[in-house]
């Protein structure tokens, strides 16, 4: 009983391991996020160790710097672009609800559809990235049918995501589990889904992410 409980392979210790682990991945997230513009590398990085957690492949560290430096530059400008459709598609919301015309009106609903395929590719982007080699074009344009190819996924990654979202504006004490635990986490069990959805497209010997 006792050799069971102290056994390295028990699921308790395994459990408080991988906890460990992700804490760890959060807060390198956060510190590698701090310039902001490097966020998407950041991002990209976080997602392709959190995969390899899940594979129990390599050390936590090195899978993470190493696809931050491989994937820097690409994850900084699909960063950058996603940055800035974002602060359009708000802007128009916010202009187009305030004006009060028919053209207002007219501008909030374009940007509100327009937010629909934002939303969708943004939960891939990063993602397709972190396994896949593409240009940046590809890489959008693969995350977005990739979405739509299988969403079941994609609705269950969206509600993670929103709830997440939601969990930390309405409840003062998440904010600090989040800090702790949170975006690594999130990372963790996004990640799961990103395996399956990417083992259909990946033939088996070569399911292992870049």
């Amino acid at each position: 009983m006792l050799k069971y409980l102290f056994d390295v392979e028990n699921p308790v210790f395994q459990a408080i391991y991988t906890v460990g682990k992700i804490a760890m991945l959060n807060f390198m997230w956060l510190i590698c996020s701090l310039p902001v513009f490097t966020m998407g590398a950041s991002t990209t990085a976080l997602i392709y160790a959190c995969m390899k957690l899940h594979r129990r492949e390599g050390y936590i560290w090195s899978n993470f710097f190493t696809s931050f430096k491989e994937n820097f530059k690409q994850s900084t400008v699909l960063f950058l672009l996603f940055l800035l459709a974002g602060v359009i598609l708000g802007a128009d919301m916010v202009l187009g609800n305030q004006s009060g015309t028919g053209y207002g009106r007219m501008m909030k609903i374009g940007a509100c559809i327009l937010a629909v395929p934002y939303a969708l590719t943004l939960l891939y982007v990063f993602a397709v990235q972190s396994k896949f080699v593409n240009t940046v074009k590809d890489t959008i344009r693969y995350s977005f049918f990739v979405a739509l190819r299988n969403f079941k996924d994609t609705f269950q990654l969206l509600i993670l995501v929103v709830l997440t979202i939601w969990a930390n504006t309405t409840v003062a004490l998440v904010n600090y589990i989040t800090i702790i635990f949170g975006i690594g986490a999130l990372a963790y069990f996004c990640s799961a889904y990103y395996i399956r959805v990417f083992e259909r497209y990946v033939p088996k010997e070569e399911q292992r992410p870049r």
